[in-house]
């Protein structure tokens, strides 16, 4: 039997499988998708086994033998094989690159190498390692040289082995337990407390955690006198992490769906009964009732023995999104996000994998989730780029869900307010079957949208970034004890530092952009590598003292919003989310303090239900117009609509204002208008006339060196290539530099290549990424090739 395992090597040299002898005594139970360990070159490492053969295309005699197995239970199943080589491949990208991302990181493994006695060794050789260890090996890169020298003879002579130990990231959280040994004569009536604590821990059936016991008022001392007197036993037992553990969800039945939710719903299952791979575009307006169609869908495929999936853009929209699901369906939820830590996410994929979680809710990483009889999928506001990945692998969830639909015969939900033109598109084009939610649910609403014209406001005498108008409606909902949701998508306290004497601005000495300064920590700061630098009070350029800072960000607006309306303000950003929990933190504690305001920048702007919530203000309607990027307008008006939405969704009308510098600008007006059908026809005109998605494929490349010329060199190859390679029909844009030319000390420049259909594409973006593999390595020339790119920056 022979086993073709891909390796824990990311490079691209060794970018396939490589065929293992399985040992005779493994037979049976090494299986496809199993963890092992095997024999690489001069040392050992971690593999996957991706097929099992009879035969095999090599010499059998020069075939090296799987050293043993690191699973009972393969991690990853035949679906996730399958998965992991048509990303790799579509993608471009290594298959052991996929794989991890597939698999939680607790699963990859950690490689120590060692120094150890080997079987046979002389006291010499055990006297001179126990003089730099304290037990029978050490860690080498924890020697310093003398130690080194001083073991050198021993490794020459064999006294002492060199070895790499491989360990998993996280391991299972193990922790002290207790459990009755059933004693048949136990008298305890004497000691009352003795005899309620045994009374516990004899009615379990499982091991009952001392730490447990102990926050039940039962003390270590008593657990210890049951123990000595041989009434219980003493064990290590698996402490699940459950990051809602403390948390007590209440019920909260089905209800009753309107005529257009019904219709959605009965298209959806009937689908799912004819167990078609068929996709759904729910297009409904914000407050329709999207998320309840969901959630019957889903408890009509759990009544059928089948499991689902639930995908939400952000982790800000989690901690509503998993309520409402835990709410319904209790233990059978199981969250994957990035805000939990390694060993929560371990455990949470370990509910799935074991079967004791049916449904997954989590952002893009969690459409991995390892179920096995997948009955529906569901993309929640499938416009928004988080779903595409940024750093490799650059797959979009999206396309991962359209796989998995078709593998299991599933029907496919993409939810939203505000569709990606492609997506739209499909539809019209019957490829996806669009269902239509005009109406909010129940007898609420849209909220009434105006528009204040910010040059108008300065032309008044008001230069401050809050209008009389917002203003006089913030006021007005602080005395109805009613909330207002305020949207400013620039983080930090002003845009930058300027001197009005010479007009210097302090720049990031790594990437082509200005410091932000932040106030609260008095520094400046690079939002894209991180640079960071303390305020001056005289300009580093002509030392004048004539200082100041210009633009504002969210820091700034929540210091003038405190002293503009004196009261609370919950600010939400990178800065104030950046620790673990802190997104439900806040949230929690602008619903539960009725806090009058929530600042923030577009994480607010969707999935957000609060019931006081009335008055919506966006500060600056333009900053994403001004992107250079050909989705900048869709981008513009999906999120106006979206923010739009979190006004008004439940007792009380709502009220939304967009201060802008281009109030006739089609995107800022169509989202007050909510006119989606209009905004499409007039976007894809100019879609069409620029030849852009969706009329076009793309595929972006993106050359990055500390050198420009290196850079210039690289592209010129690129496009000559490209010229070379694909017909005529395809469009080459480029080269040019990126919109910011320089981040973290890389020079960058870009092609677009514009498509319809290149049968030979893939070949050529293989051979273009090996060329440029191996040049990164000897020349420091990196390649970035994404395909299908969201973001052009």
């Amino acid at each position: 039997m022979f086993a073709s395992v891909i390796v824990d090597i990311p490079s691209k040299s060794v970018n396939q499988v490589f065929d293992y002898r399985v040992p005779s005594g493994m037979e049976g139970l090494i299986q496809v998708g199993h963890r092992v360990l095997v024999p690489f070159g001069p040392r050992t490492i971690q593999g996957y086994v991706m097929s099992l053969d009879e035969t095999t295309d090599f010499d059998p005699a020069r075939i090296k033998e799987i050293a043993r197995t690191l699973d009972i239970e393969p991690v990853l199943t035949e679906e996730m094989i399958t998965i992991a080589m048509y990303l790799a491949d579509y993608y471009v990208d290594q298959y052991i690159s996929v794989i991890e991302t597939i698999l939680p990181a607790a699963l990859k493994a950690n490689y120590k190498k060692v120094l150890r006695l080997a079987d046979s060794y002389t006291q010499e050789a055990e006297n001179a390692l126990a003089q730099v260890s304290n037990g029978s090996e050490v860690e080498i890169k924890r020697l310093d040289p003398d130690a080194l020298k001083t073991l050198s003879p021993y490794l020459k002579s064999g006294d002492i082995r060199e070895e790499t130990v491989i360990t998993q990231h996280t391991k299972r959280k193990m922790a002290l337990a207790v459990h009755s040994l059933k004693q048949s004569d136990v008298d305890l009536s004497r000691a009352k407390k003795q005899q309620e604590l045994y009374d516990v821990i004899d009615a379990s059936s499982e091991p009952v955690f001392v730490r447990d016991l102990v926050n039940d008022g039962f003390s270590n001392a008593l657990i210890n006198t049951l123990h000595k007197k041989g009434l219980i036993a003493k064990v290590e037992a698996e402490m699940e992490r459950d990051p809602y553990s403390d948390r007590v969800f209440t019920s909260d039945p089905p209800k009753v769906l309107n005529s257009e939710q019904q219709h959605a719903y009965d298209r959806i299952t009937s689908s799912m009964d004819a167990q078609e791979a068929k996709t759904f575009l729910l297009h409904g307006i914000t407050g329709s009732g999207k998320t309840e169609v969901y959630l019957q869908v889903i408890q009509k495929v759990l009544d059928e023995g089948k499991t689902a999936i639930m995908l939400v853009p952000e982790i800000a929209l989690t901690p509503q999104m998993v309520n409402r699901f835990k709410r319904r369906f209790g233990d059978d939820v199981a969250v994957l996000h990035s805000g939990l830590s390694h060993g929560e996410k371990y455990d949470e994929w370990r509910k799935i994998k074991e079967g004791r979680a049916r449904v997954s809710v989590g952002a893009r990483s969690s459409i991995f989730a390892p179920f096995q009889n997948v009955g529906a999928i569901i993309v929640d506001e499938e416009h928004e780029t988080t779903y595409k990945q940024g750093d490799r692998p650059m797959y979009h969830a999206t396309e991962v869900a359209k796989f998995r639909s078709r593998y299991h015969d599933c029907p496919l939900i993409l939810g939203t307010a505000t569709p990606s033109l492609e997506t739209f598109a499909r539809s019209e084009r019957g490829v996806y079957e669009r269902l239509e939610l005009t109406m909010r649910a129940g007898t609420k609403v849209l909220p009434e949208i105006s528009i204040v014209d910010m040059s108008e406001e300065h032309r008044t005498g008001n230069t401050s970034i809050i209008s009389g108008t917002l203003e006089a409606g913030i006021r007005q909902r602080i005395e109805k004890g009613e909330q207002t949701v305020l949207l400013l998508n620039r983080r930090g306290y002003s845009n930058f530092q300027i001197c009005q004497s010479c007009g210097y601005v302090p720049m990031c000495p790594n990437c082509d952009i200005s410091l932000t300064y932040h106030k609260s920590n008095r520094s400046l700061m690079c939002h894209y590598c991180g640079y960071e630098s303390a305020v001056h009070r005289t300009c580093d350029n002509c030392q004048s003292d004539e200082v100041t800072f210009r633009g504002t960000g969210t820091e700034k607006v929540e210091e003038i919003l405190r002293d503009m309306f004196d009261t609370e303000v919950v600010r939400m950003d990178n800065d104030t989310t950046r620790r673990k929990g802190m997104h439900e933190k806040l949230l929690d504690h602008f619903e539960q303090a009725e806090v009058p305001i929530l600042l923030g920048t577009q994480m607010i702007a969707k999935g957000l239900d609060y019931p006081k919530v009335t008055l919506v203000g966006v500060l600056n309607a333009d900053t994403m117009l001004n992107l250079p990027d050909f989705r900048a307008n869709e981008k513009t008006y999906q999120l106006l609509t979206q923010v739009s939405g979190r006004a008004g969704r439940h007792e009380l009308s709502g009220e939304v204002i967009f201060q802008t510098y281009n109030p006739t600008h089609y995107a800022i007006q169509l989202a007050m208008e909510n006119d989606y059908r209009s905004f499409y026809e007039k976007e894809m005109a100019f879609r069409r006339l620029a030849r852009y998605s969706p009329y076009y494929f793309h595929v972006l490349f993106t050359v990055s060196s500390e050198d420009i010329r290196k850079c210039l060199k690289a592209t010129t190859h690129i496009h000559d290539t490209l010229v070379q390679e694909v017909s005529d029909q395809s469009i080459i844009v480029g080269p040019s530099p990126s919109p910011l030319e320089r981040i973290n000390r890389q020079y960058r420049f870009q092609i677009m290549l514009k498509y319809k259909r290149e049968p030979e594409l893939l070949k050529m973006l293989n051979n273009l990424d090996e060329h440029y593999h191996e040049a990164y390595r000897t020349e420091g020339i990196s390649l970035r090739i994404d395909v299908d790119p969201l973001v052009i920056m």
